[in-house]
């Protein structure tokens, strides 16, 4: 199996991070603002071009009013069990 950072996990992340900001009606500039960092982190982030790691992770859904464990736990459904790491 071929190495790569876009695992179905990873696409699932991402995908949760780019919805609950549109559910929360902002834009990858507002995000950024609220964040303190640039629009252009926040594309790639979103479009998996950047990992996060789980401090981040908590700071992004804080930032889109997202219980980060509920967020965890959303992404964490869409993990196939026999995933490898």
């Amino acid at each position: 199996m071929p190495r790569t950072i876009h695992t179905e996990g990873q696409r699932a992340l991402c995908e949760a991070i780019a919805a609950a900001r549109r559910e929360k009606g902002l834009n990858q500039a507002d995000l950024a603002r609220e964040l303190h960092c640039q629009q252009s982190l926040i594309a790639r982030i979103e479009s998996g071009e950047r990992r996060i790691d789980v401090l981040e992770f908590i700071k992004i859904f804080r930032a889109l009013g997202v219980s980060p464990a509920e967020a965890l736990r959303r992404v964490g459904e869409q993990i196939p069990a026999d995933q490898g790491i």
